[in-house]
């Protein structure tokens, strides 16, 4: 009898079990960047290996792009190369969030000269271009890397970004600022040959206050006060969404800022060493510590990878509401910041571009992106607070929003993603425009969040949104094909932390989105109980209800 094996490296598995593995083992991602300047820029995407195009390239931050013109149905039945423009988006890595405004200024000068003026901001605290022809990338890196910034591991299976509070350093909240421990992380390990050829992707948030969704990347660290060691980190595990999401567990233990850096490098060796190889839907962190528990990879971190205990630690406070920073809010040093909310992260390079002018002309010169697709001035003095914010609105960022422009995100979707079955940045914009008109009546004691995703990995945290949206094609009254979605309610974070309720049966068209949130929204204004938030009573009330 032939026993399966899962591909761990560590129980001496190292035969390449699918295709992603072979290409890794044929040859490091970080390798391909010798080849994109010295070869496939001088020849054009057509002299591009595949291998390179679709697999190490992405630990160059780079993916091909949907090809134009190709719907959502068709997206399962057609051969990645007949998906592919010849054209890529970027993935520009800002760790902790944290951007000086001559950073912005060049992120956006590239925007509007190689990447048609697009620039998103994603709920990983990135900056994405699209339409980055192959010629343009190694000019691209000169400019992002002569002011500190990268692309190196922002896709991949590698350790991508690390998420951080955008607050940090200036939040009269926090008690600890990560900051160092972040920058020494990207410091000695983002590029490390030895850490590049992950089982999967790698998703990290170190953060004093839980304001980067702690609950579902596979490593977060949030501050706590232990009792006896003073302050420093409560450390959780295994987190993660797409089709099978899981929350992130606590490993029990205490960790110093000063500790951070090892601990985290142990916990993606753990990863890298044990993790499951064999098939790509079983290969991330959540399926190990599934299997293994707390208590087996707490044990194996500290005997074979720390080689030391750590002590035992409580665990951290993590409220029950979001912190997006959407507003003006008050500095340690007296000064303020203020966040903004462009629509589901979509701007542009002139915007950026607005936006580090605007700043400068405040007096701040540290701009940050938060992990909602939201971006913050810090360092605002009383009296450039409000001439700040008038200018920014002329752009479309609003420091005090509505609760639909406030609370909603959307992933790429099918304007530019090869995986989308369905739009999802434009029917944002179209659907708040559409709920502020709507539901101009409304009262909400918080914003319902409401993210939409243009395929089932859930890029846009669809299980943890007050309303989930997961793009799909539906049969509308006539019976047609359209796109559609299939609808999740009551997801949230936090210290009750619960993935959404799915409706059964209901399958929303896009077309019908406004008219089903409205009436979602009126029931509950009118059956909820006084002061219960949306995530509690859509999970308390009959499915008639949330029809």
């Amino acid at each position: 009898m032939v026993t399966r094996t899962n591909g761990q490296w560590a129980l001496g598995e190292h035969t390449p079990l699918n295709s992603n593995e072979q290409f890794k083992l044929d040859d490091d991602g970080l390798n391909v960047r010798a080849r994109i300047e010295q070869v496939y820029s001088r020849k054009g995407f057509a002299s591009i290996d595949p291998s390179d195009l679709r697999g190490r390239m992405r630990w160059w931050g780079l993916y091909t792009q949907r090809k134009e013109g190709i719907d959502g149905g068709r997206t399962a039945t057609l051969e990645p190369e007949e998906l592919d423009a010849e054209f890529f988006m970027m993935r520009v890595r800002v760790d902790g969030g944290a951007l000086t405004t001559e950073q912005l200024r060049v992120i956006a000068d590239i925007s509007v000269e190689f990447a048609r003026n697009t620039a998103d901001l994603t709920d990983r605290q990135n900056i994405q271009y699209h339409w980055i022809r192959i010629e343009d990338v190694p000019e691209i890196w000169r400019r992002l890397e002569a002011v500190g910034l990268s692309t190196t591991e922002a896709c991949g299976d590698c350790p991508r970004v690390v998420l951080g509070s955008p607050v940090a350093g200036v939040s009269a909240d926090e008690v600890i600022d990560a900051t160092p421990a972040i920058d020494e992380i990207t410091r000695r390990f983002i590029g490390d040959p030895t850490l590049s050829n992950l089982p999967r992707k790698f998703k990290t948030s170190v953060a004093w206050l839980p304001d980067c969704a702690p609950e579902i990347n596979d490593l977060s660290f949030v501050g706590v006060e232990h009792p006896t060691l003073g302050y420093g980190f409560d450390v959780l595990v295994g987190g993660g969404l797409s089709t099978n999401p899981r929350l992130a567990e606590r490993l029990g233990v205490f960790v110093t800022l000063e500790q951070v850096p090892d601990v985290w490098h142990a916990v993606v060796q753990v990863f890298r060493d044990y993790g499951y190889r064999r098939l790509r839907n079983k290969a991330r962190l959540k399926f190990l510590m599934a299997d293994w528990g707390p208590q087996k990879f707490r044990e194996v971190l500290e005997t074979e990878y720390l080689k030391q205990p750590l002590p035992d630690g409580p665990a951290a406070a993590i409220g029950g509401t979001t912190l997006d920073h959407i507003g003006v809010h008050r500095q340690q040093d007296g000064r303020s910041y203020i966040g903004f909310a462009p629509i589901a992260g979509r701007v542009s390079g002139v915007t950026l571009a607005e936006v580090a002018d605007a700043a400068e002309q405040a007096g701040s010169h540290r701009v940050r992106l938060t992990p909602y697709q939201k971006l913050l001035v810090l360092d605002v003095s009383d009296d450039a607070v409000q001439p700040l914010t008038e200018r920014l609105s002329h752009v479309g960022l609003q420091s005090d929003p509505s609760p639909w422009r406030r609370s909603v995100m959307a992933c790429t979707g099918l304007e530019f993603c090869k995986l989308a079955i369905v739009e999802t940045k434009a029917r944002a914009h179209t659907l708040v425009a559409e709920l502020e008109r709507r539901l101009a009546d409304i009262e909400l004691d918080t914003p319902l969040s409401i993210h939409l995703n243009g395929c089932p990995n859930s890029c846009a945290r669809i299980q943890v949104a007050d309303i989930g949206l997961k793009g799909q094609i539906v049969t509308d009254g006539e019976g047609r094909q359209v796109e559609g979605y299939q609808v999740r309610l009551g997801g949230r974070l936090g210290q009750d932390a619960e993935f959404g309720r799915k409706v059964r049966a209901l399958k929303v068209t896009a077309d019908d989105l406004g008219d089903y949130v409205e009436r979602v929204t009126r029931t509950y204004v009118d059956t909820r109980s006084p002061g219960e938030p949306f995530a509690q009573w859509a999970v308390r009330v009959d499915e008639s209800a949330l029809q």
